[in-house]
């Protein structure tokens, strides 16, 4: 969510009153929707760039809406002057003429790292949510608090995180971090929390995304960089010092596509959980 927000703000102040001139599909399989077709929105004028939960939304003059979910790999450059490249890993290039007494042209061009392809699009016309529809309550609402406090969710905590139909925007990189913060297992559940663990999961979820935001309100431009996870504290850090002072190494557990990492001593009394590509977890 920090990285989206704050791309969607700059986004925002980039495009907002600009014309699309053109949306060229690189990538085919990113297109997730035939109509209305990109073609649709050429010469109609952006309102704002968005966002919900790990979505971009470019809100347009006839009432149409695009929407992005850049996946794990995805990145976006502004291309100021044009290019006519396909780089590789190409999804989607957007042209536009800005407003404004000089108006000038602007790429935005979406690509991917890696091999997999899940960077995904959508033109969604008046009143379809289309990916939208369905997402949880992001951090920050009442909704939000209001499930962290009253949930007697028996999943693991980081699944909950997880899940952006339960709650959005968070993922499995900053959850780390947060339970992190809150000092609770990843493998505990709400059911299982104290009002005062729960109040501090809320907290923790609060301060490390703004924190993050605050952070990734000083990028620049678009979200080129190949990798985004230095920013994190603990997250994809198994191997390396606990950042807190307790003086211990921190931890992961891997599943088939993603690990989690965690502090023994911060966060599982001392118990290290095994590997499930290793073994059962340890109860």
């Amino acid at each position: 969510m920090p990285e989206m927000q704050a791309l969607s703000e700059r986004l925002d102040a980039l495009l907002a009153g600009a014309t699309l001139e053109r949306a060229d599909l690189l990538g085919f399989s990113s297109l997730k929707t035939y109509a209305p077709a990109p073609d649709d929105l050429r010469g109609h004028r952006v309102r704002s760039v968005g966002r919900r939960a790990k979505y971009l939304v470019w809100e347009f003059d006839d009432g149409n809406r695009m929407v992005l979910h850049l996946s794990q790999a995805g990145r976006m450059d502004i291309e100021e002057p044009l290019k006519k490249t396909k780089p590789r890993g190409a999804v989607a290039r957007f042209t536009f003429t800005t407003a404004g007494e000089t108006p000038s042209s602007v790429a935005v061009l979406v690509r991917e790292y890696g091999t997999q392809r899940k960077a995904s699009w959508w033109v969604l016309a008046p009143g379809d949510e289309g990916p939208l529809r369905g997402l949880g309550p992001e951090p920050g609402s009442e909704a939000f608090a209001e499930f962290i406090r009253t949930s007697d969710s028996r999943r693991h905590l980081t699944t909950d995180l997880r899940d952006q139909h339960v709650v959005s925007g968070i993922g499995r990189g900053w959850g780390d971090d947060i339970l992190h913060r809150a000092k609770l297992s990843p493998f505990a559940s709400l059911r299982s929390l104290t009002p005062d663990q729960r109040e501090a999961l809320l907290a923790a979820a609060t301060d490390v995304l703004a924190e993050a935001l605050e952070l990734e309100r000083a990028r620049k431009g678009g979200l080129s960089e190949s990798k985004l996870g230095g920013r994190f504290k603990v997250h994809n850090r198994s191997g390396e010092p606990c950042p807190t002072p307790c003086g211990d190494t921190l931890e992961r557990v891997s599943f088939e596509s993603y690990e989690m990492a965690y502090c023994p001593t911060c966060q599982t009394g001392g118990k290290v959980l095994a590997d499930r590509r290793l073994s059962r977890l340890l109860k």
